[in-house]
C-alpha cells in the first residue's frame, strides 16, 4: 500500500518545506497542489486575463501542461494573486480534482508513496489518505516570513501590506462554498510559529513513525 501524506494550511505556514522535506526522507512523490491553481493563474496571465473569468480559467485549467509548473513566473506576485481568485471557481478545482487524485494514485517514478500539500488534501482530494498535517501559524509569523522571502529576493515589500493581503486571501479561501480551507477532523496540527523547519520536521516525521507502524 503506497504511503498517502495529506498536508494542509494557509501561505507561509511551513507546509511546503515540510512536504519537500518529508517526501525526500521517506522516498515519496511530491505534488504543490498549489502549482496547479498557479500554472493556471500564469496561463491567464500570459493570455492577457487578469481577472477570473469562469470559461477562461476553466479551459486553462483543462489545458494545463505539466512543464509550466517549473515556470520561475509561478512564484510572481501577481500568479499568486489570481491564483487564489481562480482556486475559488468550482469548476476549475473539479478540473484539476483529477489531477491530483490521479498523481497519488499512481506515483511517478515507481515512488511508493506522495505528499501532496495545498489547501483541501485532507478533506476533498485525499480524504483516506493514511497520515494528514494542518500546518498553521500565527498571522504574524506568516507574514513575517512572506516579507522577509520577498525581500531576499529582491522585491520590494511593506511588512503591513503583506499581512493585509495574507488576512484577505485566508479569508477568501476560508469562506468558499467549495472546498473551504480547514483542517481534516482527523488531522494532526502542528503551530509552527515557534518553531524552526528541523523541529516541525521531526515532529512530523516522529507523528508518521508512530502512526504508519501502528
Amino acid at each position: 500500500m503506497n504511503l498517502v501524506v495529506a498536508i494542509d494550511g494557509p501561505a507561509a505556514a511551513g507546509k511546503g518545506t515540510l512536504a519537500r522535506r518529508l517526501a525526500d526522507h521517506y522516498g515519496l512523490a511530491y505534488l504543490d497542489s498549489g502549482s496547479l491553481y498557479r500554472g493556471t493563474a500564469l496561463s491567464l496571465l500570459r493570455q492577457g486575463v487578469t481577472a477570473p473569468d469562469e470559461a477562461a480559467a476553466v479551459a486553462a485549467a483543462m489545458a494545463l501542461r505539466p512543464e509550466l509548473l517549473g515556470d520561475p513566473d509561478l512564484r510572481a506576485e501577481a500568479t499568486g494573486a489570481l491564483a487564489s481568485r481562480v482556486a475559488a471557481v468550482p469548476a476549475v478545482r473539479a478540473a484539476l480534482l483529477a489531477w491530483q487524485r490521479g498523481f497519488a494514485a499512481k506515483p511517478p517514478a515507481g515512488k511508493k508513496g506522495v505528499v501532496l500539500d495545498g489547501r483541501d488534501i485532507g478533506t476533498v482530494v485525499l480524504p483516506d489518505a493514511m497520515v494528514k498535517f494542518w500546518i498553521m501559524a500565527s498571522d504574524e509569523a506568516r507574514a513575517e516570513r512572506r516579507h522577509k522571502e520577498l525581500q531576499a529576493k529582491g522585491e520590494a515589500s511593506i511588512y503591513a501590506q503583506v499581512l493585509e493581503d495574507m488576512r484577505e486571501r485566508d479569508a477568501r479561501d476560508t469562506a468558499r462554498t467549495t472546498a473551504p480551507m480547514k483542517p481534516a477532523d482527523d488531522a494532526e496540527i502542528i503551530d509552527t510559529s515557534a518553531l524552526d523547519a528541523d523541529q516541525v520536521f521531526q515532529r512530523a516525521r516522529d507523528y508518521i513513525d508512530r502512526t504508519v507502524t501502528n
